[in-house]
């Protein structure tokens, strides 16, 4: 047998397709349109990511503006932090149910939610701990498909049903993240296995801190800048690519742990979920290259280095700069960074955090000087959030399966959205553009 690497130029040669074809046929490639905002698919009332507007047929940056069931997220975070409570619960509530609670109402939620923590009856031990992964992300998955045999009625899509399988997958996402990454630390760090009972009084950002810490111990403000987190990644829109896999399997009938296990899947990529991880890969190469932090040019000699494919990954890319949608700004960027400062003074990490605020500050006049393009570019919530998580000492394989544990809320009110209102399978065309070609026989074929 023929080593599979073998087969490689061919796989490649079959497999490529001219460019030039996809404007021949006005392919919308990555579901873009030609000036890069997408392709209408579908109407939602969930989520409005709000970047840019449309004066006279040319694209107009404004200021970034992101609104779940039509409320502000910056409200929602301000009112929560008034009252100095949690607000992920309750960005929950309103993502499920398109209002928000009353007092009455959330305390109830809460309640729920901390009673579906926990996890079935030795599926920790016989799902996770039996069958590790060196990948957090790898894992929720698995451990989401395998409660699929947990449910008595698995298969039921009436949103009734739909309903109770996704409060308890929110409720349990949390508590299968912290036991995975447990999991991972004993089997393949070697480090001891320490597992804690999540506690029912305990919200999600607390109950993350709580399960994957060995003293359990926390701060406030890191379990309310964890809390922030969660509430930011909630949901964006029915476009993005993960709640678009949700929208895409649901619209085929496919069971709720199969649905959102797609989620999962799509996450992970690091153009989606893994973003954060590249940044701070890319911020600890600069720390290491520039010698003076506070030097901005020094800083922007380097990062000109980074645009330029010379330095880094080789990419040309800044990872955490620029966004599909937002133009000017991106309001969750904006929020977690100024909590970021917070934590920064806390944990005595301020050198750096002022490094974060420079690279953002002399991005745009790099990015069109070396790139020539007049494009708006801003900080995105990746630029900042995979630097909170680390002054919290949450590792690098956590920060996407964190973003899972918020992100789940927007894919299971995605795909009840789809259940009631879709009523048609998505089904794009692809046009083929390989010849017809006739069948050889065997024995006459030659390589």
């Amino acid at each position: 047998m023929r080593n599979p690497g073998d087969y490689i130029p061919a796989l490649a040669g079959n497999d490529y397709i001219d460019s030039n074809l996809y404007g021949k046929f006005n392919v919308k490639r990555g579901l873009r349109n030609a000036d890069g905002t997408g392709v209408l698919v579908g109407l939602t009332r969930i989520g409005d990511v709000h970047g840019y507007i449309i004066d006279e047929g040319e694209k107009v940056p404004v200021d970034g503006k992101l609104y779940y069931r039509g409320i502000d997220v910056e409200d929602i975070v301000k009112a929560a932090a008034g009252e100095g409570r949690f607000g992920f619960e309750e960005t929950v509530y309103l993502l499920i149910f398109g209002a928000l609670p009353t007092r009455e109402q959330l305390d109830n939620f809460n309640a729920l939610m901390g009673a579906n923590r926990g996890l079935p009856s030795n599926f920790a031990e016989d799902s996770i701990m039996k069958a590790p992964s060196r990948d957090i992300m790898n894992k929720l998955g698995r451990s989401v498909l395998t409660l699929y045999s947990y449910d008595d009625d698995p298969e039921n899509n009436s949103p009734e049903n739909v309903l109770r399988q996704c409060i308890e997958l929110i409720a349990r996402f949390p508590t299968i993240v912290a036991y995975s990454y447990m999991a991972k630390k004993h089997y393949y760090d070697h480090e001891s296995l320490i597992i804690h009972q999540p506690a029912s009084s305990c919200q999600s950002a607390e109950t993350i801190l709580s399960l994957i810490r060995p003293d359990q111990q926390f701060t406030r403000l890191e379990a309310e800048i964890l809390d922030l987190a969660l509430i930011l990644h909630a949901e964006h829109g029915g476009g993005n690519n993960s709640t678009f896999a949700v929208h895409l399997v649901s619209s085929a009938d496919t069971d709720t742990y199969a649905a959102l296990t797609t989620g999962i899947n799509s996450l992970k990529g690091f153009k989606h979920g893994g973003a954060n991880i590249k940044v701070m890969g890319m911020m600890e190469d600069i720390k290491r290259n520039v010698r003076h932090w506070d030097s901005e040019d020094e800083v922007a000699a380097y990062l000109e280095k980074i645009l330029r494919g010379e330095a880094y990954d080789r990419s040309g890319l800044i990872y955490g700069q620029g966004h599909a949608v937002y133009t000017k700004s991106d309001p969750r960027a904006i929020l977690i960074r100024d909590k970021a400062a917070l934590l920064a003074a806390e944990k005595k990490r301020t050198d750096e955090f002022a490094l974060y605020l420079l690279v953002e500050k002399l991005i745009p006049g790099l990015f069109k000087k070396v790139k020539g393009s007049g494009k708006d570019i801003c900080s995105n919530v990746d630029f900042y959030s995979g630097f909170v998580y680390s002054m919290m000492g949450i590792p690098h394989e956590l920060f996407t399966p964190i973003f899972a544990v918020s992100r789940v809320a927007g894919w299971c009110a995605h795909r009840l959205e789809e259940i009631v209102s879709g009523g048609r399978i998505i089904r794009p065309a692809y046009k083929c553009v390989q010849p017809r070609l006739d069948y050889v026989p065997l024995d006459k074929r030659r390589n």
